[in-house]
């Protein structure tokens, strides 16, 4: 298992040496240690591990307990298959000691642990599961649970609101299920008294921190990435008339890049896109199919093959299956994709076809609204469906026999079949008809009133009813127990389609990808285990180019002998934030196993992604804007390891301007201060004086622009062997004249000014506005004081000698309840002091 960081009381903690062997005992380097201290740490007892699991939705949150540091490890809300694949990975690198679970459970979860359960010999034992009452894994009382907890990483003195926000910043509370687990979690524990069973009651269960972790090979992303690069983004349906049918997809890199012909291959696009992975085998059996579908040659077989995949939608058309693997035995055997159609496309998916196609009524069953079969399957049904089917005219005839011994006032009558009743006989409501009483009829009995109609058994009805039964319920019956044994014959060969179904839907998601990067000109990414950091050649930003005229790209390298953190400056909209998101959107387009908008890409071992680009406020989170900003950096400072990639633009714009440069500041220190451990960084900031107020060390490059005259030495935590780490950019521009023109090209160098009078001017603020601000921003930045406008303070003073005037001509001197010192002390007075 690998984890994200580690959250000790919310502290960073830089890697120590041996930290491995203290996760992976199997790991432990060999020391010199004596044989009694080696015997004292085997007779520890091994560590155990509890884990608790929800699925809901085709969602999983995931939650367990580790004894051996006291720690609990969470893992956000992920999809997950109804098969629970990504359950089992889980508990096959743990091996947990129990699994807990609410008693209320999905059936599909309800069956895997009942596989679980009776995995004998399951290695290396096989879990305990646990059942709680789902009332413990409600939402609010699982909130409260995590909020009241008696941590020892918290200091007694913080206030309820200090906990609820320092505990915000390492647990997801948007992850409802995460949330739940946890709680149900903390249940488990305060029940089972884990590792405290012969303590005072009042002894607590120890927590002694909080980590994230996630599955080896996946890279970390969490919900404000994704959100704030745009990969999902859910919009609602322009359409009134199909608003109520949900949200549909706006403009987003998934939207860009589905153009999946079947459903299953939309569901693994996205599923891709939630699990982006490092795991190189995999991701460049990915990109062996996308380039082989790319070559002039093959662009006829993919769009024959995307067509199949078009029909991939039920049963019946699994002969488009058949065509796919005819298709793929033409194709390089040495890719494994085509390999794998051909080989487990087998002769099953024909017979399945073939025996459903021969039992199934489809139009009869879309008429119906229910299953329905074939004529000559069964001649039992045949006979009974026949028998209904001529019994209009039948009835008909008897209904005539039937009104000749009825009353003469009757005009007419009928004879109806109603399922579940039978026959019946139907006559007009007379107007004499008035009272119950009024209904009886001789000879018949009196059912209901419907519709100005009244029904009544009558003796022949009821002969109709023992000669022909009830049609309708007996052949729905026989078409249920057809259906039965139609699937199972089917479910016989479940593999087959499951394992069809898959290939298929990897397939979908591939030609779709290979489509898009015809398209659009991606290139193939390359990968460098060696390499810690992010290398591209003039990258794209896959949205932006698609809606802007032209797009300038841009380059980016981080790692090695370039730097960990990139330090962007420039004038506002000069493109810094679109930089920024090209970066991160070209790196998880290469971790999903796609095509690049980039020249050239090289992509090294990347385990996470964070980003502080964007605040999502919500009201619900009950956390201002500035304290969302915080929670993200948090995350990434918590979190972030040697080969985890951080985007950061505008940190501490939304505070005091003097505290959130101070807060950038400390954050790069503290990043610069883990040397190789830092991870790759870029940030954007307006924050000029971090380089002219020298609050991060010399580089070269600062010492080549002049912009900075040394560091001190012997600072606390950063010393000129570390400046190397660091180097700025900024977005090319010139000015011509009072215009800007910008270039939106990254280069060398810090900017000078942030040109946010050009900036407001582009807005439409007035004239005299932004000349007032750019005196004002030029009087602070030479230290002169600042001094109200004349012409204004002028037009001012006389607005207040004209309401001074029109008090004194308004003062009745006649009123005998009016009091001079009063007037002279509440109005005058004030508008005199305005005036002078």
């Amino acid at each position: 298992m690998f984890s994200v960081g580690t959250i000790p009381g919310g502290t960073p903690q830089s890697p120590e040496p041996g930290a491995a062997s203290a996760i992976f005992p199997s790991l432990a380097p060999v020391s010199g240690r004596g044989e009694a201290e080696e015997e004292e740490d085997n007779e520890q007892e091994p560590a155990e591990i509890y884990l608790c699991a929800l699925w809901t939705s085709g969602y999983l949150g995931i939650a367990y307990y580790d004894t051996s540091d006291s720690t609990i490890h969470f893992m956000p809300d992920a999809p997950d298959h109804e098969s629970l694949k990504l359950l089992q990975r889980v508990l096959d690198e743990i091996n947990p000691r129990s699994v807990v679970t609410s008693a209320k459970q999905d059936e599909n979860m309800t069956r895997f642990l009942g596989k679980l359960a009776s995995q004998e010999h399951r290695e290396p034992k096989r879990p305990e599961i646990v059942f709680l009452p789902s009332v413990d894994f409600g939402l609010e009382i699982s909130k409260q649970r995590l909020l009241a907890g008696n941590y020892s990483f918290i200091p007694d003195s913080m206030t309820t609101t200090e906990k609820i926000l320092f505990l915000s910043s390492i647990i997801p509370f948007d992850c409802l299920l995460t949330v739940r687990a946890l709680g149900g979690l903390l249940k488990f524990l305060g029940r089972r008294r884990i590792g405290v069973e012969l303590e005072d009651y009042n002894v607590s269960v120890p927590i002694l921190g909080f980590k994230k972790f996630v599955l080896t090979h996946l890279v970390s992303i969490d919900q404000d990435t994704y959100s704030v690069l745009q990969i999902f983004k859910s919009e609602s349906h322009p359409s009134v008339y199909k608003v109520a049918s949900g949200l549909k997809e706006g403009l987003s890199l998934f939207g860009i890049l589905n153009r999946c012909h079947c459903k299953w291959g939309q569901k693994l696009l996205r599923l891709w896109f939630t699990r982006p992975t490092h795991d190189l085998g995999e991701l460049n059996s990915r990109l062996d199919v996308i380039q082989f579908f790319l070559l002039p040659q093959n662009l006829d077989m993919a769009q024959m093959l995307h067509r199949l995949l078009g029909h991939i939608k039920n049963v019946p058309t699994v002969y488009s299956a058949l065509g796919l693997r005819d298709a793929c035995r033409s194709l390089p055997q040495s890719i494994q994709l085509f390999q794998d159609i051909a080989q487990e496309f087998s002769d099953d998916l024909h017979h399945i076809a073939s025996l459903i196609g021969k039992v199934v009524d489809f139009e009869g069953s879309l008429a119906e609204n229910r299953f329905t079969v074939l004529p000559n399957i069964d001649p039992e049904i045949d006979e009974k469906k026949r028998r209904l089917m001529g019994l209009p005219s039948f009835l008909t005839e008897v209904a005539r026999k039937e009104l000749e011994n009825l009353d003469s006032r009757i005009p007419s009558c009928s004879v109806i079949y109603i399922p579940l009743i039978g026959f019946l006989l139907c006559i007009p409501r007379l107007p004499f008809m008035v009272e119950a009483s009024d209904f009886e009829i001789e000879g018949l009995d009196f059912m209901f009133l419907s519709e100005e109609k009244l029904h009544y058994r009558s003796a022949r009805t009821k002969e109709l009813d023992a000669l022909l039964g009830d049609l309708h319920c007996d052949i729905r019956d026989q078409e249920t127990l057809l259906m039965y044994q139609l699937q199972c014959q089917v479910l016989a060969r479940a593999a087959v389609l499951t394992r069809v179904l898959d290939l298929a839907s990897r397939l979908d998601v591939l030609l779709a990808l290979a489509s898009a990067a015809r398209d659009y000109g991606y290139s193939r990414p390359r990968y460098s285990p060696q390499l810690l950091g992010v290398r591209i050649l003039n990258g794209r930003h896959p949205l932006m180019e698609l809606c802007a005229r032209t797009f300038v790209p841009n380059s980016a390298e981080c790692g090695g002998d370039k730097g960990r953190i990139k330090v962007i400056t420039g004038p506002n909209s000069s493109g810094k934030s679109i930089y920024l998101k090209q970066v991160g959107l070209i790196t998880f387009m290469a971790l999903v196993g796609s095509f690049v908008p980039a020249e050239e890409a090289e992509i090294g071992a990347v385990d996470a992604i964070f980003t502080r680009i964007h605040s999502c406020e919500s009201i619900s989170l009950g956390l201002s804007t500035f304290m969302i900003d915080l929670n993200q950096v948090a995350k990434a400072v918590n979190n972030a390891t040697k080969q985890s990639l951080v985007l950061i633009d505008e940190f501490g714009k939304g505070t005091n301007t003097v505290d959130g440069l101070a807060l950038l500041a400390a954050v790069l220190r503290h990043w610069l201060a883990l040397g190789p451990m830092c991870p790759h960084i870029f940030v954007a900031t307006n924050f000029l004086s971090l380089v002219q107020l020298q609050l991060l060390p010399q580089g070269p490059l600062v010492q080549y622009l002049g912009l900075a005259k040394g560091f001190r030495a012997g600072s606390r935590d950063i010393d000129d062997t570390l400046s190397p780490c660091i180097s700025f950019k900024t977005m090319e521009t010139c000015e011509d004249g009072d215009d800007l023109v910008f270039f939106y090209q990254v280069c060398e160098g810090i900017a000078n000014a942030s040109h946010a009078s050009y900036t407001a001017a582009q807005a439409g603020l007035p004239g005299n506005l932004i000349a007032r601000g750019k005196e004002v921003s030029d009087l602070i930045r030479s230290g002169k004081p600042i001094k109200p406008v004349k012409e204004l303070l002028k037009e001012k003073q006389m607005e207040n000698c004209q309401t001074l005037v029109d008090k004194f001509l308004k003062l009745d001197l006649e009123d005998p309840n009016l009091d001079l010192d009063i007037f002279m002390s509440q109005e005058v007075l004030p508008a005199a002091t305005g005036i002078l």
